[in-house]
């Protein structure tokens, strides 16, 4: 076990979020030192969890583990949980090539093959959720593969139709291979990445209402009617991401749209500037259904009175096509990991186009839910707590993501960050156990052994947050 880097100190507690840190960028040695102890930390989490978690050579992972009596659970995880792991890989791996660039290649030596070997195996093992099926979307007809809830017992077999797969799910998976191709440039993660991302936009309501404008949202999948927030604003940081890929080429891809007349076209645009539009879209359409009054994002559109909660169609020209189904309420309650993808993606988007708007955007979210998701002295004095309850230990990652993201354009977010860091901290130098945290980093292990079993997905969510917090230190460094 690497031993701790010093003692933790509460860097966030004097200050908000909207408060400047007048502190420079600290010392570059220090913050490589934090880095690497990040990194460090990851590592271990990582390497760990798979031995604990697989199942067999074929990665199939078992939902929990108990570092008390070192059992793992015979249910296998969902593609969603499965999604962390490589989440947590990529991250790693690619806080390995920023340290070594910033001058210290010792974990990139060591670690990285290994890395890249284990990349590929989660890879492969993705193939167990993997399946075909035929969808009639709002502009067409088509045959996809994307990936099934449940885990098959052979690669390609997974069942995907109807309520069988999730948009959310994909976005998830569209955004870790575009890290794993940042991290190994291997062409087939982006080409998957992308062809999911068509998966995803195909549900993308162009429907247009009584006034000509789009009705806009993606619902939570192909076999629902409503419109949540994890199937939409995750995708917007993926997509700006692809437009960066893309921005000064001439790449074009082709989608669907629907006319003025209620007709369905075919139209084509340069990459770039098609994956920036749909991420400004998405944001908008999320922005203006469902940001409260206080200033997160609530869970869904809801309230549909047509349909019996079933997609509805219509045939126009001979040709039938998904039609829109009216949502009028929208419901809570407000989760963290809704408002970090909101954050992250206002944070890029800003990123991309220097609009004054997104700044100010993405200040106000960081202040607004760290006011409401940060609770001071709740559990441990001079520490933030963030919920664990349901799965909001993975959905607080999410959070942490959102945050990091807002930090590149601003101070204020620092102070966000640094209370992640001092949690994760305190966990790892009072709670450790077989080289795995708890599901509640400030209030530890339940007395009774038997109830500590930890989540798949809150482990590599750990794992992760040390590997993107490495990355952050090193940009602070810099």
């Amino acid at each position: 076990m690497f031993l701790a880097f010093g003692a933790t100190c509460c860097s966030a507690c004097s200050k908000s979020p909207a408060e400047p840190d007048n502190n420079g960028n600290g010392n570059n040695k220090e913050e490589v030192n934090l880095a690497e102890r990040n990194l460090e930390r990851a590592v271990i989490l990582i390497e760990n969890a798979l031995s604990h978690y697989s199942k067999d050579g074929t990665m199939a992972l078992s939902m929990t583990y108990n570092p008390f009596s070192s059992t793992s659970s015979d249910n296998l995880v969902s593609i969603w949980e499965y999604t962390s792991a490589v989440e947590a890989v990529s991250a790693a791996m690619n806080s390995m090539i920023a340290l070594k660039e910033s001058g210290n290649s010792k974990i990139y030596d060591s670690k990285f093959a290994s890395f890249s070997a284990m990349l590929e195996k989660l890879y492969s093992g993705m193939d167990y959720y993997k399946g075909t099926f035929t969808l009639t979307s709002y502009t067409g007809t088509a045959e996809w593969s994307p990936y099934g809830v449940h885990r098959a017992s052979s690669p390609g077999g997974a069942a995907v139709a109807g309520i069988e797969n999730a948009y959310d799910d994909q976005m998830w998976i569209v955004r870790e291979l575009i890290n794993a191709w940042r991290a190994t440039g291997s062409a087939k993660y982006l080409e998957r990445a992308e062809y999911l991302t068509a998966y995803v936009l195909d549900g993308w309501d162009c429907t247009l209402d009584a006034s000509g404008k789009e009705n806009g949202g993606i619902t939570w999948g192909p076999g629902y009617v409503t419109k949540h927030a994890c199937s939409n604003s995750p995708m917007i940081t993926p997509l700006v991401w692809l437009h960066e890929i893309y921005r000064g080429k001439s790449d074009e891809i082709t989608y669907g749209a629907v006319n003025a007349d209620n007709t369905r076209v075919k139209k084509t645009a340069k990459k770039a500037d098609y994956y920036l539009e749909m991420a400004a879209k998405i944001y908008f359409w999320q922005k203006g259904c469902l940001l409260r009054e206080d200033g997160v994002y609530d869970d869904l559109m809801g309230g549909y009175r047509t349909g019996g909660g079933s997609p509805e169609y219509e045939t126009v020209g001979g040709e039938r096509y998904r039609k829109n189904t009216a949502l009028y309420d929208r419901v809570g309650p407000a989760y963290s990991y809704n408002s970090g993808t909101m954050l992250s993606g206002v944070a890029d988007l800003y990123g991309a186009t220097s609009e004054a708007a997104y700044l100010s955007d993405a200040k106000t979210l960081t202040d607004k839910s760290f006011s409401y998701f940060a609770k001071l002295g709740a559990t441990k004095p001079g520490l933030y707590t963030y919920s664990v309850t349901d799965n909001n230990a993975w959905f607080n990652d999410v959070l942490l993501r959102g945050y990091i993201a807002a930090a590149e354009y601003f101070s204020g977010a620092d102070v966000c960050v640094n209370s992640f860091q001092d949690c994760l901290d305190y966990a790892w130098e009072n709670y450790l156990e077989n080289n795995t945290l708890p599901v509640s980093l400030l209030a530890g292990w339940n007395m009774d052994r038997t109830k500590n079993n930890v989540n798949l997905m809150f482990t590599f969510a750990r794992a992760a947050e040390y590997a993107t917090l490495s990355g952050y230190q090193l940009k602070k460094g810099k």
